[in-house]
């Protein structure tokens, strides 16, 4: 299983022969730029680990996983995954194809999560 490789976003560049050079991003503000640059990041995860999954919207019996997180402390933390139908009140990108990979990403990728949700 993938998951078990792909621990670092430079992992997940490799597995998919992908250069790792981050966009600069020179328009926005050091805060929107953090964000930017994780939501980049977790695309990235997402394609990886997905593997040739695409998630089809149109499809209502197909579920879509992704990672829930509760904000506690100034931090998010992971606390389950939720999945969904062709709905889609979050972000498309950064569903995956089962319920094991979602909570991978939840448990590892938290710090990512953080920075692209997160305000400053």
């Amino acid at each position: 299983m993938p998951t078990k490789k792909i621990k670092t976003f430079e992992e997940a560049c490799k597995a998919l022969n992908q250069d790792p050079t981050l966009p600069e991003y020179p328009m926005l503000s050091e805060a929107e730029k953090k964000a930017a640059i994780a939501h980049y990041k977790l695309v990235i995860i997402a394609r990886a680990l997905n593997g040739n999954w695409k998630p089809d919207w149109t499809n209502w019996n197909e579920n879509k996983y992704f990672p829930w997180f509760d904000f506690r402390g100034g931090r998010f933390v992971f606390i389950n995954v939720y999945y969904n139908c062709t709905n889609s009140n979050l972000g498309s990108r950064l569903c995956y194809k089962d319920e094991e990979t979602a909570e991978y990403v939840g448990r590892t990728f938290t710090d990512l999560y953080h920075e692209y949700f997160h305000i400053e």
